[in-house]
């Protein structure tokens, strides 16, 4: 019997590490860099917690979550999302206490049961972002301001900022009624689950990607007409200082998150090089999640990349896996394998990534070998060497070579690393 991988989850193998870890030591090193801390959240919580934060009556509660039942009769859910799971955990611990505002990330897989398809898969992995107990606009502009500098740190700058304002529950209120009205005049063109969410949710008809409800919704009204005086001056100063940062955007009136906690700022960035799947991250406000929760009345915003979707786009640039060993070592008969072994564990713990073979081959079959792993150099030691007390130290690109004593190979060999030699 031949086993393969479940749908929708895919094995990330050696040739294609490389990118991913580009990815999240970029994110971690300009992370710490702008004062964020990384805390890391357990694949398995309660189902009330992603009912309550997300909305039962969202596609991801009730269609997309992972769920089980313990022996004690818990149900439990693998995680679809990380805001809800690092909310509960700030609770939990009180992170609260002394720190007025924390700012977390966290890189992990998410599952979402859902169809696979190009950038999309039921376990996928994201890096999450958030600023807890600040209110904005600053807050908001430094989180953005971060993400494109982020994307730009990686190469990839062919990037669309969308910004929008979802309001707070008093204008909300007001645009909620006039979507509904403008929907109901449409209610036969729309699909069975935008009929569903006119009545339960109206604003999710703005998520819904079959055409026919896409051109409705292009004439519904904008949120921005409904903004009360507090909101429409948080949402000028964040445009404001986006201006100020020099970060370009496009206000998208209908652009909405999917989720039930966002307020105020939501924000998508978007690539034209993945045809429907467009949006790469995105995030915004959820100032009432935490009181909902059970915690502090804290303000908070954060935003989610989608690592799948980012390695796409880096792979279409060229080669990013990982670089081959400083140094392969090749002996040839067994006194220069039993020597070769040791120095090999000496210089690793030095710091050198080197490689050996251990079955007895001869020489052409070694450098192929190392020509295999893209090694740098490769150090070659026969009976003639041992002889010598020096062996062939040969660059495999310029194919120079040089001789290096044997009897202090291993510091000779440190040094070379040193000063860039190898």
């Amino acid at each position: 019997m031949q086993f393969k991988a479940i749908r929708g989850f895919k094995d990330i193998l050696p040739s294609q590490v490389g990118t991913w870890n580009r990815i999240e030591s970029e994110g971690k090193r300009i992370f710490e860099v702008f004062g964020y801390q990384e805390i890391r959240i357990p694949m398995l919580e309660k189902v009330e917690l992603f009912a309550r934060g997300i909305g039962e009556d969202t596609d991801i509660v009730s269609k997309e979550m992972y769920t089980l039942t313990d022996r004690k009769g818990n149900q439990l859910a693998m995680r679809p999302e990380a805001t809800a799971s690092i909310l509960r955990a700030y609770i939990e611990n009180k992170l609260y206490e002394g720190h007025p505002v924390r700012k977390l990330f966290t890189i992990g897989p998410m599952f979402r049961y859902e169809r696979p398809q190009k950038g999309r898969r039921r376990q996928f992995h994201q890096i999450n972002v958030e600023i807890i107990g600040d209110p904005g606009p600053k807050s908001d502009s430094e989180l953005i301001y971060m993400i494109m500098y982020f994307f730009s740190a990686l190469g990839l700058h062919d990037l669309v900022l969308h910004i929008n304002s979802l309001g707070c529950l008093d204008c909300r209120a007001p645009f909620r009624g006039a979507l509904k009205d403008y929907l109901k005049k449409y209610g036969a063109d729309l699909c069975p689950d935008c009929q569903i969410r006119m009545e339960m949710n109206p604003l999710r008809v703005f998520d819904c990607k079959v055409e026919r409800c896409i051109q409705v919704i292009k004439n519904a009204p904008s949120m921005l007409g409904f903004l009360c005086h507090d909101c429409a001056q948080h949402f000028d100063a964040l445009k404001a200082h986006l201006k100020e940062l020099d970060v370009g955007f496009v206000v998208n009136s209908h652009l909405m998150r999917g989720l039930d906690y966002y307020t105020r700022t939501t924000f998508e960035v978007q690539t034209q090089e993945l045809g429907a799947q467009n949006a790469i991250a995105g995030g915004g406000r959820y100032d009432r999640l935490m009181k909902e929760f059970g915690g502090p009345d804290t303000p908070s915003i954060g935003f989610a990349i989608g690592v799948e979707r980012v390695v796409e786009l880096l792979e279409e640039q060229g080669d990013w896996s990982e670089a081959g060993p400083d140094l392969f070592l090749a002996p040839l008969g067994k006194e220069a394998e039993n020597k070769a072994f040791i120095w090999l564990q000496e210089l690793r713990k030095a710091g050198l990534k080197c490689e050996m073979e251990y079955r007895s081959l001869g020489l052409k079959a070694q450098m192929r070998h190392a020509d295999r792993l893209k090694a740098r150099k490769v150090l070659i030691v026969g009976e003639d060497e041992l002889v010598k007390g020096k062996g062939i130290l040969r660059d495999m690109v310029t194919k120079e070579q040089v001789e290096v004593p044997l009897d202090s190979v291993v510091s000779e060999l440190i040094e070379m690393k040193e000063r860039n030699w190898i």
